[in-house]
Formats: structure tokens, C-alpha cells, sequence
């Protein structure tokens, strides 16, 4: 993978200035977040990037699989 420099930002900024991070990402497409000078995470546009091509409802359904997964003991004590 090739990360453009001008797309990089270290773990403190990030956590310092999150908004930068998601307007480099929506910028750039993509953002590198780096932890002890190596890459850990990315962030990236899902409407603009080639590396996640979903529709809408696409993007719905994963993230409301992963919040019902995360969540589904509230939930089941939620529905008695």
C-alpha cells in the first residue's frame, strides 16, 4: 500500500484534533494515523474511496451488524 505523506498524521494529533484527521480524510480520501512512527490505522472517505465500493445500503447493513453484534446483550435486556 502507498501512503501519500501529505496524508499522515500521528496518534497525538489525531487525538488531539480529531476533525483535522476527518477533513485530511475527506481531502486526501484517506487518512494515516501513526502510532510510535509507524502506520496503525486508516481513516477513509467511504463515499470517495476505491478500497470500499458499497452502496448506501451496504454501508448500513455492515455498520448495523457491527453495532448489533457489539451491543446485543443492551439490546436483548432492552426487548424484555
Amino acid at each position: 500500500m502507498t501512503i501519500d505523506t501529505n496524508a499522515v498524521v500521528s496518534m497525538t494529533e489525531a487525538n488531539r484534533n480529531f476533525s483535522k484527521v476527518t477533513r485530511l480524510a475527506e481531502q486526501k480520501g484517506q487518512a494515516v494515523i501513526f502510532k510510535n512512527n509507524r502506520p496503525k490505522y486508516m481513516l477513509i472517505d467511504l463515499d470517495a474511496s476505491p478500497i470500499v465500493e458499497m452502496t448506501d445500503d451496504e454501508k448500513i447493513d455492515v455498520i448495523a451488524a457491527r453495532v448489533l453484534k457489539r451491543f446485543r446483550p443492551a439490546f436483548e435486556e432492552l426487548a424484555k
